[in-house]
């Protein structure tokens, strides 16, 4: 509401604004022509169409997905390389739902002060190469006033959507941004590395100097709808600014001769890391 009134509200007969089943048909994020009742709830009349959104597989039922966010300006990936470790093969994945949306994305490494020498070496290979790719790559710790400026800028005034796995910090960074959010934080288990879940739903923060924080549940895997070998190409940056270099223009970068993309790898111009992922993941996918 515009005057910042909480109003609970129901949706009016069923909106099919998606090619596939949602457990809802409205997201945190979502722009909604609401009609008030005399008793003060609401009736969600109309969704306006959103300019993008993001998605997980819900694990309760198959082939539905939970909507988490949509009309979304950037998301920040929060990852940690201890307590708990994320893979590249979940980065990737992530990425690959972000850009199927065109959305910015920029990837955090949180608690960089616990990193020992061979943690310190695999980030800066993992930064050098997501930022050949295009991305954006920082370093620090949410316990630094430093690092939380530095956030603190890129988040002013606009929508941002906060991911990563149960642990990584997204609960404190949300506390650190937004006074009195007093979201609960969890310790990491000892026992299995990883983080508990806070979060079982995405909700939306207003920042104090404009522009949303929006939380999601912690995740450990990300799906795009319909992706297929075809599409899943073009949504690697780098294979995606030379593969009309190859030979075919179907070229799925596997085994095909005169393949710009795997002489790419050979060189070094494309992580390996990257590339073993795109096969991993084409290695499910349908035709």
């Amino acid at each position: 509401m515009p005057d910042g009134k909480v109003v609970k509200a129901v949706v009016r007969g069923k909106f099919r604004l998606l090619s596939f089943r949602t457990t809802s048909p409205v997201t945190v994020g979502d722009v909604v022509y609401l009609r008030l009742l005399e008793d003060g709830t609401g009736v969600i009349e109309n969704i306006e169409e959103r300019k993008n959104y993001l998605v997980r597989k819900w694990p309760h039922r198959r082939h539905t997905y939970q909507l988490l966010a949509s009309n979304i300006d950037q998301a920040i990936l929060i990852a940690t390389l201890v307590k708990p470790r994320t893979s590249t093969g979940f980065i990737d994945r992530f990425l690959i739902a972000t850009e199927s949306q065109e959305i910015p994305t920029i990837i955090f490494f949180n608690k960089y002060d616990l990193y020992e020498s061979e943690e310190k070496k695999m980030l800066e290979e993992l930064r050098e190469g997501y930022t050949k790719a295009g991305y954006t790559v920082l370093k620090g710790s949410l316990m630094d006033s430093n690092t939380i400026d530095i956030i603190k800028e890129i988040v002013k005034g606009k929508k941002t959507l906060l991911s990563g796995h149960s642990g990584v910090g997204k609960s404190t960074l949300i506390n650190a941004l937004v006074p009195h959010a007093n979201v609960k934080t969890q310790e990491v288990s000892e026992y299995s590395g990883k983080g508990k879940h806070t979060t079982t739903y995405s909700r939306m923060y207003k920042l104090p100097e404009g522009g949303y924080l929006i939380d999601t549940p912690g995740i450990k895997e990300f799906d795009v709808p319909g992706l297929t070998k075809r599409n899943l190409r073009d949504l690697y940056p780098e294979f995606r600014s030379i593969q009309d270099e190859c030979r075919y223009n179907d070229c799925l970068h596997v085994n095909e001769p005169d393949c710009a993309v795997r002489d790419a790898v050979k060189i070094g111009q494309i992580p390996m890391f990257r590339y073993q992922n795109y096969l991993r993941i084409l290695a499910t996918l349908p035709n």
